[in-house]
């Protein structure tokens, strides 16, 4: 069975070394009771949580799944007690109005709760996060007699969330949505139809569960101009136990997050409430799909942490052979595997890829932070900057991080050997769950046309990476004289003016030839990803280089001199593909087009 720890240490070094989040919190008009003490508790408390109550379910809720009865989900043995504990706890408000029911304290400390809890086990983690997400979009763009009716109990975990986008028909094409909504005389809405994939569609944790819904109404537009937004509750407020026309139709079969309940959800005449303008419902509805996607992007480092966790254990007590470089353990009769480079390789990929992709998160988590403040002070043009800030980060998040998770995954099935391979170690138990999250809220090939069509070329044009990538040239003429980081320092100059090189290149070709941004746009997303983390662990390393320089990290030596000889990994041994990347996104997308769709065949006779 595989166990798990809660990273504090390195959690601790980010917010405080790295980020200085005691400062940014003291600059949130939400952040006055952040203290470091509160979040110290925030942090210890949680992990308890994490590493006692909801860690062990993972492989048991695994194991059983969840079941249907009788038009009723429930969840593995187990997870209706723990999610008590959690909603005892006050978790599921953390980061939420306190006069909606929350405790008011920033976004981020929200995130950091999620991390943890998507660590300890992902399947459990996903129904108080979409919850969150549910929140999110009520809060945006609620009433306040909806904020009243639906956040209270949403904010008290007593009631979950959900978003019910996709349909048989139709999955990233939302143009395609067919769900109906027809108004009625009290201001209502009936709401037909059937959405798929619905994560957390029915469960026995909450006495209600409030679905987002995407829906149309008759006279409204064709595509996407034509789509509204809906609160649809499974049972309506005051009448908790009768039927609303929602039920769960079926519970899809499929490769992992077992014990997440991923639903057919049927609307039958469901009574529902407009959220937002009409026909302006996939708008309101990005609030719920950023969010989403963020925690996504949190998947990839919370496997890519289990999986490195597991595996590093392993090797250390795994004897195998003798290193190339001689005997290293003498006492016995082969040498742990931890002593052979390749299994050394391994290892420090998914420690770079959990370490870096939290350095990644966690920055982001403040933009996050900043856009809220942007919302309490109605501060439009505020909110509007910062939320820019955010929609250039999220594709690159939710793309690389979950690519780079699954692949940390895969490696810790790979150190384990055959014994990665069974179910005994929870290794492949990982790797299976990790698939999924570059496949739901937007593939990453969804991710990368975001970032390289909209973000990039049409909506900044070219504008967000200069700011990015100054960063890096800040950085890089910052240090180049010091012997540690000057290796970092002129990677980072070389990776700036090539990244702006390449988005400028792409520019000026899509403009003659617009399948160039389709076929470019993947390699440009890794890229994109490569390059963001080679400056967050540039970062990682200054810091622990100045503490070491300083002589007040003794107590931490190990720490901070493992930081940068990770960092240094990274730089020669994982940087070195976005060169490959580079190389590959320029090239013209005539080979991707020469065979046409009615010469592809696996029938050659």
């Amino acid at each position: 069975m595989s166990s798990f720890k809660v990273p504090l240490r390195d959690m601790r070094f980010l917010l405080n070394e790295v980020f200085d989040y005691e400062k940014h919190y003291q600059s949130l008009p939400n952040g006055e009771d952040a203290t470091p003490d509160m979040v110290e508790a925030i942090l210890t408390e949680c992990a308890r949580l994490s590493e006692n109550t909801i860690a062990p379910l993972y492989q048991s809720g695994d194991e059983e799944g969840c079941r249907l009865e009788d038009g009723k989900v429930f969840t593995p043995k187990g997870f209706k007690e723990a999610y008590d504990e959690f909603v005892a706890g006050g978790w599921q408000g953390l980061s939420h109005p306190v006069e909606y029911g929350g405790q008011g304290l920033p976004m981020s400390l929200g995130m950091f709760k999620q991390e943890m809890l998507g660590t300890a086990n992902w399947s459990f983690s996903m129904y108080p996060g979409l919850g969150i997400g549910a929140m999110n979009t009520i809060l945006m763009h609620g009433t306040e007699e909806q904020k009243q009716t639906y956040l209270v109990p949403l904010s008290s975990g007593e009631w979950a969330g959900t978003m019910c986008l996709t349909e048989p028909q139709c999955g990233t094409d939302l143009g395609q949505v067919k769900t109906r909504a027809v108004p009625q005389e009290d201001g209502s809405y009936k709401i037909t139809g059937t959405k798929i994939f619905i994560s957390s569609g029915d469960h026995d944790l909450t006495e209600n569960i409030v679905h987002i819904v995407l829906a149309r109404l008759p006279d409204a537009p064709k595509g996407t101009r034509g789509i509204s937004l809906f609160i649809v509750p499974k049972h309506l407020p005051g009448k908790i136990g009768e039927d609303n026309g929602v039920s769960c139709g079926a519970l899809e079969k499929k490769m992992g997050i077992k014990a997440s309940a991923t639903c057919v959800m049927n609307f039958d005449d469901a009574v529902g409430y407009l959220i937002g303008p009409e026909n302006k419902g996939l708008e309101c509805m990005f609030t719920f799909m950023n969010s989403a996607r963020i925690g996504t992007a949190m998947q990839g480092v919370c496997h890519a942490e289990r999986a490195f966790q597991g595996a590093l254990t392993y090797a250390k007590e795994r004897r195998s052979m003798r290193a190339l470089r001689g005997k290293q353990d003498p006492d016995h009769v082969a040498d742990s595997i931890i002593h052979h480079a390749d299994v050394r390789r391994m290892l420090l990929t998914q420690k770079a890829v959990a370490e870096g992709g939290r350095a990644m998160l966690y920055y982001t988590a403040k933009q996050a932070d900043n856009m809220v403040t942007g919302i309490l002070e109605n501060d439009e043009k505020k909110r509007q900057y910062w939320d820019d800030q955010l929609g250039f980060l999220t594709p690159i998040l939710k793309g690389f991080l979950t690519e780079m998770g699954l692949e940390a995954a895969n490696l810790g099935m790979q150190v384990f050997g055959g014994h990665g391979y069974i179910s005994e170690h929870g290794m492949e138990q990982i790797a299976r769950d990790a698939r999924i999250s570059t496949l739901y809220e937007g593939t990453t090939g969804i991710q990368a046309l975001d970032l390289l069509g909209r973000k990039v070329l049409l909506m900044t044009r070219g504008k967000c990476v200069r700011e990015f990538s100054q960063k890096l040239v800040d950085f890089g003429t910052r240090n180049m004289t010091n012997p540690t980081l000057r290796p970092f320092a002129w990677q980072l100059l070389k990776i700036a003016a090539q990244w702006n090189y390449l988005t400028t290149r792409l520019m000026i070709t899509a403009a003659r030839n617009r399948e160039m941004v389709s076929s470019a746009s993947y390699d440009y997303l890794m890229y994109s990803g490569f390059a963001m983390m080679a400056y967050f662990w540039a970062v990682m390393a200054a810091k622990a280089q100045e503490k070491l320089d300083k002589g007040d990290g003794e107590q931490s030596r190990e720490f901070y001199e493992t930081k940068i000889a990770t960092a240094e990994f990274y730089y020669e041994r994982l940087l070195p593909r976005a060169k490959g990347h580079a190389e590959a996104m320029l090239k013209p997308a005539k080979t991707l087009l020469k065979i046409k769709p009615e010469e592809f065949s696996f029938d050659y006779e």
